[in-house]
């Protein structure tokens, strides 16, 4: 059996494995030009330093990686000279791994619903889930009533922290803008919940939409519009969040 063929999880047994997955899995979606984001992703020299070993043990552990279809490569060009391999964590085997502890969610989302009362249905469970659980989900202390984003800058931040939070279900999401910055359209793919999905899209889908709500409210963002479209291809969703407030215009040159 070759190694492309072993579970992920056996090939995650080693330590270094582990790190070079996380360090890629953990860049934000959106940073400054120049800085590795999720889509752009590292190349082995970068991780090099990052985790402080020499590169050739990068490459080493990156090759089999690939192989077991946890990290996907591609050449950059940039000027003159040889293309650098970048390298990002691949979504769909890296949501297989996860799965488990998206279900391990659900499972809590409902149970709280239950046993608190009042959710009408699955998409104010996830919404009370979310706001009970704001500071963990967004890794801050949040103020008691935190005011809209007033910048299209503001507000894709706010967007960033939505997209750690889908992190979390196993999702591994890509973001666009549209409308100046104030409508995020947010792809996610190889839904972690997808035969639920598939079954009883009012449950799964219904409880990820309430969760985007409430992950906006407790930053602020209660006014925003959220909609989600569920399988516009087979292993992608679609959601969109707008923001409410009109931010102002730019000055002409």
């Amino acid at each position: 059996m070759t190694e492309a063929q072993v579970h992920p999880l056996d090939v995650l047994a080693s330590p270094v494995r582990r790190e070079i997955v996380d360090a890629l899995a953990n860049l934000p979606h959106l940073a400054p030009s120049g800085r590795p984001t999720r889509s752009t992703g590292m190349t082995a020299a970068d991780l090099a330093r990052r985790l402080h070993l020499h590169v050739t043990t990068v490459r080493f552990h990156l090759d089999r990686l690939e192989q077991a279809g946890l990290v996907s490569s591609h050449d950059e060009r940039n000027g003159v000279g040889r293309p650098r391999r970048r390298f990002t964590a691949h979504p769909g085997n890296l949501t297989e791994v996860t799965a488990p502890d998206a279900y391990r969610l659900l499972a809590e989302v409902l149970a709280r619903a239950m046993a608190a009362g009042g959710a009408t249905d699955a998409v104010e469970a996830g919404r009370q889930w979310a706001r009970a659980h704001a500071i963990e989900l967004t890794g801050a202390d949040l103020p008691t009533d935190p005011d809209p984003a007033r910048t299209a800058g503001a507000w894709l931040a706010k967007v960033g922290v939505v997209l750690d939070v889908l992190d979390r279900w196993g999702y591994q999401p890509t973001v666009t803008t549209a409308d100046a910055g104030r409508t995020a359209e947010l792809s996610l793919n190889h839904c972690p919940l997808r035969q639920l999905a598939v079954d009883n899209p009012a449950v799964a889908c219904g409880v990820h939409r309430g969760v985007i709500q409430g992950a906006l409210e407790a930053l602020g963002e209660g006014a925003a519009t959220v909609s989600l479209v569920p399988f516009v291809e087979p292993n992608l969703c679609v959601a969109r969040l707008t923001t409410a407030t009109p931010f102002p215009e730019r000055p002409s040159p």
